[in-house]
């Protein structure tokens, strides 16, 4: 495993970083929802440096790059809490590239590569959170199109987005992951329902109700009843930018900065506490470079990624915590940048796949535990 940035890597990154400047206070990282517009902005000025498609072949309009320009891009991004990397440019365009026609290409990836499409990820239903072969949501093929009929939730940023990148029931209704596929549903056509559910940082989640709503066959990515695959693959492509660990250091450093604006600095088993936590900042960066390697050397990385997730977003909730445990009641005032790290760092442990279900894939596949007896 390569530790460490070559000299073109290092220059990239100081072009980032450079870039960044000028969205000190976007802080879309954290507050898309309210800051839309502005997030939208970024993602723009983004494709204009032809930064949202960096690995995508010169033929579609890429950059021909690889993983770690991506992984330096959306590392520093969270880092300057800018913005999360969109679905759009990455899941959504890459699956396109490998799986979709070449007039789904035409059609699809300029306004995914100049940032004016935005896409939210259509997986998770009721009965069907981490299990997706369980997905019920249903798609009747009618002539040229599909009707799709039943619910999906906990969808990030559905309000503002144009398509839902959905998995579906076409086979029998047992097929479990035999019988799902992947379609592109536009978010205002007849028949979508989009209704928000709060969450503990004051953002919003949604529900999603689909009512017949159409669409069109020539918007199903891939085969017919061919999407578990698809899906997987999808999800190895990203795992290398969904958990940055420099958002983890900037968390440490403004909790470093808040005890030393309160005085707290100077107690020992806080300065015990700060040193513990730097430690395991480091872990994480080291096991983020682990999903690098594994992305760069085409390996799925799973038991790579779920480490990481999960160490990474536990970390997240003890940085908060030690504020709150040393801090007390001046940690917690509502409406002060710890208070919401707080509350924000809850969730984490559940987006992306519960800990639960990551560690169970560490035991499983990394650790060859649980087998049937």
């Amino acid at each position: 495993m390569r530790i460490g940035l070559d000299p073109e890597e290092q220059s990239f990154r100081a072009d980032v970083r450079a870039f960044l400047e000028g969205y000190r206070n976007l802080n879309g990282f954290f507050h898309q929802d309210e800051r839309w517009p502005e997030v939208k902005g970024f993602y723009r000025a983004l494709g204009e440096r032809g930064w949202l498609s960096l690995t995508w072949p010169e033929r579609w309009g890429g950059l021909g790059l690889g993983p770690v320009h991506e992984f330096i891009l959306w590392d520093e991004a969270a880092y300057a809490r800018a913005a999360r990397p969109p679905l759009s440019a990455g899941i959504v365009a890459k699956t396109i590239l490998r799986h979709g026609t070449d007039a789904q290409k035409q059609r699809w990836l300029p306004g995914i590569r100049s940032g004016e499409l935005h896409f939210s990820l259509g997986y998770s239903e009721p009965q069907a959170g981490s299990d997706l072969a369980a997905v019920r949501t249903r798609a009747e093929r009618s002539d040229d199109d599909y009707r799709v009929t039943g619910e999906k939730c906990w969808t990030s940023y559905a309000q503002d987005s144009d398509y839902l990148w959905l998995l579906c029931r076409t086979g029998a209704p047992d097929s479990r992951s035999a019988g799902l596929s992947l379609m592109i549903l536009d978010l205002r056509a007849d028949g979508v329902t989009v209704s928000p559910l709060p969450t503990l940082d004051d953002a919003q989640l949604n529900e999603i109700h689909l009512d017949g709503t159409r669409v069109p066959a020539e918007q199903r990515i891939g085969a017919e009843n061919e999407a578990w695959k698809i899906v997987a693959e999808a999800l190895a492509d990203e795992r290398h930018v969904q958990f940055p660990p420099r958002r983890l250091r900037r968390d440490l450093e403004d909790v470093i900065e808040w005890t030393r604006a309160a005085g707290l600095d100077r107690d020992a088993t806080v300065r015990r506490g700060l040193a513990d936590l730097a430690v395991e900042v480091l872990e994480v960066e080291t096991h983020a470079m682990r999903v690098l390697a594994a992305v760069q050397q085409g390996r799925a990385g799973a038991v790579e990624a779920a480490a990481n997730k999960v160490a990474g977003t536990v970390l997240c909730q003890k940085i908060a915590r030690a504020a709150v445990e040393w801090g007390g009641p001046a940690a917690i005032v509502r409406g002060e940048p710890l208070e919401f790290l707080w509350r924000q760092s809850l969730w984490e442990t559940i987006g992306g796949g519960t800990s639960e279900i990551m560690r169970g894939v560490v035991a499983r596949q990394g650790l060859g535990l649980g087998g049937r007896r």
